[in-house]
């Protein structure tokens, strides 16, 4: 059984900096894309970053492009987001997932995931 366990969430304001981090359980770490979500009340979650197995490629939702840096590190089981510049909209609980099927914006492209961390950002 695969468990995640993000960390770093908290409350800024805005332009300020959150680093948000994600270890995973077990020794098949690097054999996975990750990626990282977000879900703002009564909203749909949706796709934020995603990363290949090997870090070499990383994907982003256009509106945090630019702001947002997933990263990952293998040998620690970890996946990382960088986000700088933040706005109110990026108000959300983030969850990251770990990639099993084609499709890295897709919620059920992801077979696990972690109970997330929330990111509260004020005007």
């Amino acid at each position: 059984q695969v468990q995640l366990v993000e960390s770093g969430g908290g409350s800024v304001q805005t332009g300020g900096s959150l680093r948000l981090s994600c270890v995973a359980s077990g020794r098949s770490f690097s054999d996975y894309a990750m990626g990282w979500f977000r879900q703002a009340p009564g909203k749909e979650r949706e796709f934020v970053a995603a990363i290949t197995r090997n870090g070499g490629a990383t994907y982003y939702t256009d509106s945090v492009q630019g702001r947002f840096t997933i990263s990952r590190d293998n040998a620690k089981n970890t996946v990382s987001l960088q986000m700088n510049s933040l706005k109110p909209e990026d108000t959300a609980v983030y969850y990251c997932g770990r990639q099993s099927y084609s499709g890295y914006t897709r919620v059920n492209s992801y077979d696990f995931w972690g109970q997330g961390t929330q990111v509260t950002v004020s005007s």
